[in-house]
């Protein structure tokens, strides 16, 4: 299980990033949401929706999680 935060939006029209608590591009503590410890990003997604509509994973996190698999 990995911890995951999405990215704080301060626009209204803008997509908010899933990332893992290890990636490169990880917010500061004060531009970011901790969404908990997931298994997989689905599960992520899915609480980031709950504040924000429009979510994406981090496409550096995804890649990292390919590599690995």
């Amino acid at each position: 299980m990995e911890e995951y935060f999405v990215t704080k939006n301060n626009k209204e029209n803008d997509d908010c990033e899933v990332h893992k608590n290890n990636c490169f591009y990880l917010p500061t503590e004060e531009n970011r949401i901790s969404l908990g410890f997931f298994y997989n990003y689905f599960d992520a997604i899915k609480k980031a929706k709950k504040y924000y509509a429009l979510v994406r994973v981090c496409s550096h996190c995804s890649c990292e999680s390919n590599k690995s698999q």
